[in-house]
């Protein structure tokens, strides 16, 4: 079952989606990471219409604060991994950080392509958080990606662009610092993801202790639909670590388990990058995938599906 595209936003930001859409089989919906990092210059204005046009279904953004008190789109600690500049964000003006190249370091994907690095000659601005709304508009739902340590300034700052804007009920945040949740409570129309420390131990309580507990309210959860885990244990004369190069946490039992108490509980698989795994996160029951290049997976949601 897919949603009609005029229930995206309402469904996404409001965290509530038909029970249908949760069985194996479905097709999830496919968010742009950071606007299509594999297709475009990550967090762009370019990258946003590429999504777009690649039939995208939901935006997630990099948002940080520059020294103006500006929130705009970025990634990296440091802009010297994107740009041709070098410090953090913070260091500069919303106005200087314009005038930074984003796509600097962005290489073809062609390794035979005659201009290794495109954007060099084709500028692409570090853009404002405003500017990224103003383009989208309300077309599709906005996961807002937090990409610094909890910080209030960043949280108020992004909070009067969605009220200026009027796009708090297509915006929903994500961090991967539990720290940002108190700041986003303040603000009563802010949708949030579960954190990401509460989603990790529920998949490892299922994983490791067959222990369910179930989110207590219909929130969104993101992980990783397979990524790296390293296991520690504890001896009286030291400890012993285990690799696991490739661990898949997302299960049946793990969807089962979120859902206990509401089928309305949304369920993001990160790093969903091939058809094969776009077809296991559609029969997991998984409702969004986060994909890297929206050109390439606008091609999995014809496929049929199949059992992983």
């Amino acid at each position: 079952m897919k949603l009609h595209p005029h229930l995206l936003a309402a469904a996404l930001a409001a965290a509530v989606l038909p029970a249908a859409t949760a069985c194996a089989g479905s097709r999830p919906l496919i968010v742009a990471h950071r606007g299509g990092t594999a297709d475009f210059p990550e967090n762009t204005l370019l990258a946003i219409r590429g999504s777009l046009a690649n039939r995208a279904q939901a935006m997630w953004l990099s948002v940080q604060l520059s020294a103006d008190g500006v929130p705009v789109l970025y990634r990296p600690q440091d802009l010297s991994a994107l740009t041709q500049a070098q410090g953090p964000v913070s260091q500069y003006t919303a106005a200087q950080l314009a005038g930074f190249n984003a796509g600097h370091q962005f290489r073809d994907p062609d390794p035979n392509a005659a201009v290794p690095y495109p954007y060099r000659e084709r500028p692409q601005p570090v853009p404002s958080l405003d500017s990224a709304l103003q383009l989208i508009g309300a077309r599709v739902p906005v996961i807002l990606d937090l990409k610094t340590a909890p910080d209030p300034a960043l949280v108020d700052a992004v909070a009067a662009v969605l009220e200026r804007r009027r796009a708090w009920a297509y915006t929903q945040f994500y961090s991967t610092e539990a720290g940002f949740e108190p700041m986003l409570a303040r603000h009563p129309k802010a949708r949030r993801f579960e954190t990401r420390d509460a989603t990790r131990g529920r998949l490892l309580q299922v994983a490791l202790e067959q222990r369910c507990e179930p989110p207590p309210a219909p929130v969104w959860s993101a992980f990783e639909l397979r990524r790296r885990l390293d296991v520690s244990e504890t001896f009286t004369l030291g400890q012993g670590l285990t690799g696991i190069a490739n661990a898949a946490l997302w299960t049946p039992q793990a969807v089962a388990c979120f859902r206990q108490r509401s089928p309305a509980v949304g369920l993001l698989a990160i790093g969903v990058n091939s058809s094969d795994d776009y077809r296991r996160a559609a029969m997991l029951g998984m409702d969004a995938v986060l994909v890297d290049s929206p050109a390439a997976a606008r091609q999995w949601t014809i496929l049929p599906a199949r059992r992983p």
